[in-house]
């Protein structure tokens, strides 16, 4: 039996028009194609950044949210991954060309070909846009879809699909462990969930920041050390300590100067922002005599959120939301533009 042929969203028409509740078309079904009734959505910075077109024209009227829970109200016939009445979840990501080199060797998150789909602000393969989770329904791709663990609930897990795999994805990748020494660079959604990853995986973790507003808050959500990255003293503390830096922010006056003398030799700087503005260049001579690897990650592959849900399952791993119901959508957006998350904006159905 064919699923609905429409959503109800709220949509947004143009860069700087409010958002209207509207009732919108879903993708055309097909095998692989599963249908979801949406009992969350996270919020994400992403969100604002496409409703506002900063990172570019937006593809207008769109629908945001990537970071949606819920539960499966339909199937295609070759999905085998999830079945109706499992509880669900998307990330950022929902489709892939299948075909190039990261897809065939499991980083589907790279993709290269034409087809890669984001979740929101793109185009299927047929051609339908694709509209996200400030909505009452989803349809998507099974194939970047997840089960959500039976000791999670929806609302915990929606942000675990965007802000989640984007900090744990690299914090494994690249073996922190109990013997690592990672500083958190930014107290924010995905800094937060950095230092609760971190501590999971028995590392030693120091909160970064420009100063000591976030001291208690890093502290009470586990770091072990905070340290102000505007204190010559502080900074002093930890040179040369540091095996890891996740990067979740930074302020314009960035400089490599500041970060490369924390790190051990062959430390690792993990990039996960994505300011308006451009990191300043490396000095070679700062980066050969240092040692160390600087690199980027994007939010993560189906196997590492796979990994990432029984990992966050096993060791309780639980991000600090707050909730406001779909109705609310447009006021969480005005008061996260206010900078008021701790730490992450959750809507509810």
């Amino acid at each position: 039996m064919s699923g609905p042929k429409t959503f109800n969203g709220w949509v947004c028409e143009g860069k700087g028009e409010s958002l209207e509740w509207k009732e919108m078309p879903l993708r055309a079904e097909d095998d692989y194609s599963v249908d979801m009734d949406v009992t969350h959505c996270g919020i994400c910075g992403s969100d604002v950044h496409t409703l506002e077109s900063n990172w570019g024209p937006a593809n207008y009227p769109c629908v945001v949210g990537h970071e949606i829970a819920g539960v499966a109200t339909r199937v295609g016939k070759k999905v085998t991954n999830v079945k109706v009445g499992d509880r669900i979840g998307v990330g950022a990501q929902s489709g892939s060309c299948h075909e190039c080199d990261p897809c065939k060797s499991g980083w589907e998150n790279l993709c290269k070909g034409t087809t890669r789909t984001g979740t929101y602000n793109s185009f299927w393969p047929n051609g339908d846009k694709s509209f996200g989770g400030y909505a009452d329904r989803w349809r998507g791709d099974s194939r970047f879809v997840f089960k959500i663990p039976d000791n999670m609930t929806n609302e915990i897990a929606c942000t675990f699909f965007c802000a989640g795999v984007t900090s744990y994805g690299p914090l494994k990748r690249h073996n922190v462990n109990k013997d690592s020494v990672v500083g958190i660079m930014g107290i924010g959604g995905l800094g937060h969930y950095g230092i609760l990853w971190a501590k999971a995986m028995g590392a030693h973790v120091i909160a970064l920041s420009h100063n000591d507003k976030k001291k208690e808050v890093a502290k009470e959500l586990g770091a072990d050390a905070y340290v102000s990255t505007s204190s010559e003293e502080d900074l002093k503390s930890i040179k040369g300590k540091l095996t890891h830096i996740l990067c979740t922010g930074a302020s314009d006056d960035f400089a490599w100067k500041t970060f490369i003398p924390l790190f051990k030799p062959n430390g690792t700087f993990i990039n996960v922002s994505l300011p308006s503005w451009n990191f300043p260049e490396v000095p070679p001579m700062m980066l050969s005599l240092s040692q160390v690897n600087i690199c980027g990650s994007a939010i993560g592959s189906p196997a590492e959120i796979e990994d990432m849900l029984k990992f966050a399952a096993e060791h309780n791993v639980l991000p600090w939301i707050q909730k406001y119901p779909m109705k609310e959508a447009p006021k969480a957006l005005e008061d996260f533009n206010k900078n008021l998350p701790r730490f992450r904006f959750v809507l509810e159905n």
